[in-house]
């Protein structure tokens, strides 16, 4: 509280990271700073940015048709073929759109991210016009949670934004954060919730298309099982038929999917195979147009 007391009266701003190192051996580890933090904010029915306390970005966008122009003036362009660095959402001015966006896809791992990325998959030729690539490297952080929702607050309804994560509970789990929002920031959940983000893949019952045996795929584990049941537990405006369906379905065959399994899977024959896009590229191609034919 000393900190945030101080960093509002000098007017400027921490990281929970420097925090953590301003006393070790005080804090012990970097989870206990951020409960204590989240948990002040809630207490004061405050948005954490409220107390100058910012977390360190970790997110990454990619994609040239946006400009993010930022409050002190300037301005992040872009790319194709590269991630660069989400900035926190109160740094934010606003958005420019440089071409049409077509889809937004949310990437949960940060390797595939990247396989994408050398790709230039935001404008690959196979998909119906350009769009963006979003990771936050697993369990988003708050910035990139805010910029989903501020592309979901300002991108029309007829843009799909779409997520790609594992077949396990934990895959979920992370779509459910940026759909649904987080119980440990369930105060800001208003504002970081992205409610149209909707669940592209990949999905256990999906597999049997890829010619995948299911024995071959990943058992289950001891904390998959009781995070599967855990969320089974949540009310159904938290926990859609079809999230319920895959998570019962991951209980029962006591397996999941990683989004990996793509680089031993294939869509097509093996003649002329160098013509062909990567299977994810395909799956992804076949999976954003479906949606953006829903959206229209």
């Amino acid at each position: 509280m000393s900190y945030a007391h101080r960093a509002l009266e000098q007017g400027f701003s921490l990281t929970k990271r420097g925090i953590y190192y301003k006393d070790v051996a005080l804090f012990k580890s970097q989870k206990i700073v951020d409960r204590f933090i989240d948990d002040l904010a809630a207490t004061l029915q405050w948005d954490r940015a409220d107390l100058n306390i910012r977390a360190t970005s970790k997110g990454l966008i990619c994609g040239s048709c946006l400009v993010i122009r930022l409050i002190g003036g300037a301005s992040l362009r872009l790319n194709d073929h590269q991630g660069t660095l989400i900035p926190a959402g109160e740094d934010i001015g606003q958005f420019e759109f440089e071409s049409r966006v077509a889809w937004v896809l949310i990437v949960e791992k940060e390797a595939i991210f990247q396989t994408l990325c050398q790709l230039n998959f935001s404008k690959y030729p196979g998909l119906p016009g350009p769009g963006l690539i979003v990771t936050g490297k697993g369990y988003p952080d708050v910035a990139t949670r805010h910029l989903v929702k501020m592309l979901s607050d300002n991108l029309p309804q007829c843009i799909p934004i779409v997520a790609l994560v594992d077949a396990d509970p934990y895959g979920l789990d992370i779509l459910s954060v940026y759909k649904y929002g987080s119980h440990g920031l369930r105060h800001e959940n208003e504002s970081l919730a992205a409610c149209r983000v909707e669940w592209l893949g990949i999905k256990i019952s999906e597999l049997p298309e890829f010619r995948t045996d299911l024995n071959t795929l990943i058992p289950l584990t001891t904390h998959d099982e009781r995070k599967a049941r855990k969320m089974l537990c949540r009310p159904p405006e938290n926990m859609p038929a079809e999230w319920r369906n895959a998570l019962t379905r991951v209980l029962k065959m006591r397996r999941k999917a990683e989004i990996e399994i793509f680089s031993s899977v294939r869509t097509i024959g093996p003649e002329n195979e160098h013509r062909h896009p990567p299977p994810l590229v395909h799956y992804l191609c076949k999976k954003i147009s479906c949606s953006i034919s829903r959206e229209s």
